[in-house]
């Protein structure tokens, strides 16, 4: 991030390169609560402290629909902003139509689903892990590749429905939408993810099973106005991408705190801190999402004395909510398992909080239990600050997430 200039009225201009995104958003925090900011040269203000991001998140004068958006013509035509602030499913839904679009994904991630599903990821988990264990011990091995990617993205495959028969496809197209690999993510290649996904949707018409696209074709069938066809699709794409793609996030980000942060480890194998407390620890001091687009004035408004006018967009800004001196004390740049407050914003909150919040924490909680349980030598192969990062707007993470495991646990 870079200040141009010293006059009024400059913009911080967000780089999704930089090697210090925490760096960055902790000048912005002091810059302001809502910050003039370039994003993939489009501006926008970015809502930078805790109290701030929770008001934009929630105020009924903002928006997530394009509509309003005064500026959209200037949007860059396949960027990580076009692909979100353009999306026709729920994710830019409100009122009516986001309620009528949500209740049908909500017995999806019920806790009656999450409960059938615990065997399953713990079974992908096990299976993950026995396959770990025959690498050399003594070399080192990403486990963002090999670990944190394809949990979540066998877990979402099943809910889904994905057939066996397109998933090594459609894996190696979402393995540059996770940034894992060496295929690079480009407006084609998710033109070609999304025609993949048509495809296995059409397909599945006639081959009904125990998944979230059999559950949202029979509520198609059954009432035609509930779920256009457009809307049929752009969700079911919507909840593989996302399904996934911010828990690998996660998963890594993890991984690294725990790793590099002294003490923190220990407090987990002693049993003074459960293994739910390093997921909700790292939603806030690492969120998987750096920034996210947009919300936008329906009218002249005014938030924490800012003015904001009709049209202007607002970028939220969870990585800096998360180490907000103002909500977290002195000490928010500190990873601390034993802190009071967990209260985070890494999920978002009101009508558009994450649907898959919960099964984004069950597959956390139980990944990184049983990987420190299998490894307890495990070590970091390279500092994780010395890692590149994801290069993206969007996402919170390191490219990669090097270890040494040591011999597996007796």
């Amino acid at each position: 991030m870079t200040d141009h200039s010293p006059a009024l009225g400059d913009r911080f201009v967000l780089d999704p390169a930089t090697a210090d995104m925490h760096g960055d958003n902790e000048q912005l925090r002091k810059a302001g609560p809502l910050v003039p900011v370039t994003a993939e040269g489009v501006p926008a203000w970015a809502a930078t402290r805790y109290a701030s991001l929770l008001n934009v998140l929630t105020h009924p004068d903002l928006s997530r629909e394009l509509r309003h958006w005064s500026g959209q013509d200037a949007m860059p035509r396949g960027s990580a902003i076009d692909r979100i602030v353009t999306d026709t499913s729920l994710l830019n839904a409100e009122g009516e139509r986001h309620r009528r679009l949500r209740m049908p994904l909500t017995t999806a991630f019920s806790q009656r689903r999450l409960n059938g599903l615990r065997p399953r990821i713990e079974e992908l988990t096990d299976r993950l892990i026995d396959r770990l264990a025959q690498l050399p011990p003594d070399r080192p091995v990403d486990l963002r590749l090999e670990f944190a990617y394809p949990l979540p993205r066998e877990v979402i495959s099943e809910l889904i429905g994905i057939p066996a028969a397109h998933q090594d496809e459609l894996h190696r197209l979402t393995d540059a939408v996770a940034q894992v690999g060496g295929l690079e993510d480009s407006p084609q290649l998710r033109r070609d993810l999304r025609d993949l996904l048509d495809q296995v949707i059409e397909e599945r018409r006639d081959t009904p099973g125990e998944d979230l696209i059999t559950d949202l074709f029979a509520l198609h069938e059954r009432d035609g106005g509930r779920l256009s066809e457009e809307e049929l699709f752009a969700t079911i794409e919507l909840l593989f991408i996302a399904g996934h793609v911010t828990t690998v996030n996660l998963i890594t980000n993890a991984i690294g705190a725990l790793l590099s942060e002294p003490g923190q480890l220990g407090l987990l194998r002693t049993g003074k801190c459960p293994y739910s407390s390093a997921v909700e620890e790292t939603l806030r001091w690492d969120s998987p999402i750096a920034y996210f687009p947009m919300r936008y004035a329906v009218r002249d408004v005014e938030i924490d004395g800012v003015r904001l006018r009709t049209g202007e967009p607002v970028l939220a800004c969870f990585a800096s909510a998360g180490r907000d001196p103002e909500q977290y004390g002195d000490d928010a740049h500190r990873f601390d398992l034993t802190r009071m407050q967990f209260t985070h914003l890494a999920f978002g909150h009101g009508p558009h909080f994450c649907l898959g919040a919960p099964l984004a924490r069950l597959e956390g909680e139980i990944a990184i239990q049983a990987l420190f349980e299998a490894f307890p030598g495990m070590k970091l192969a390279q500092p994780v600050e010395e890692l590149p990062p994801l290069d993206t707007l969007l996402g919170n993470s390191t490219r990669t997430m090097p270890v040494v495991l040591g011999p597996r646990a007796r």
